[in-house]
């Protein structure tokens, strides 16, 4: 039975997947006393990247918007693996980390990293505001158009 986040999440059309091996030596998640850290997730869908390469060049703001959110749905469906299945022992989305693969000229990363900010609000409501930080990079891994890391507080 899904718990309330989730119910929440289905009824705006997100299905959680289930999480992606790790690309390289860490671990998806975390957890160190009442935080949850999850590791920063890209665009995958269905196994492959579904954005590569860079804001400004080969997507728009909201493409970019469209793989952020991509990215917040791994991530929680990292939370809830990590969490036993339970994404309702989340207290609070704490913090994310939006990282864009941008052109130099590219200013927008706000922009892009609203589609992870706007899906934790829509799961979480009031507990889904968080700190955050939306920076351009050179290049992510395997040339993905955003990452997005997170910081929760767990019940």
């Amino acid at each position: 039975m899904a718990g309330s986040i989730e119910a929440r999440l289905q009824e705006k059309g997100v299905t959680l997947p289930n999480v992606a091996a790790p690309a390289a030596n860490y671990v998806p998640s975390v957890i160190s006393g009442t935080m949850l850290y999850i590791s920063g997730q890209v665009p995958f869908v269905d196994g492959k990247i579904s954005h590569t390469g860079k804001l400004g060049a080969e997507f728009t703001v909201e493409e970019g918007y469209a793989c952020a959110r991509i990215c917040a749905i791994n991530i929680l469906a990292a939370a809830k693996a990590a969490l036993g299945g339970d994404l309702d022992r989340i207290a609070r989305v704490v913090k994310l980390g939006g990282f864009v693969n941008s052109t130099p000229d590219f200013t927008d990363q706000p922009k892009v990293v609203n589609g992870a900010s706007d899906l934790m609000a829509e799961a979480f409501g009031e507990a889904g505001k968080h700190a955050r930080a939306a920076v351009g990079v050179a290049q992510l891994p395997l040339g993905c158009a955003v990452e997005v890391e997170a910081v929760f507080e767990i019940k």
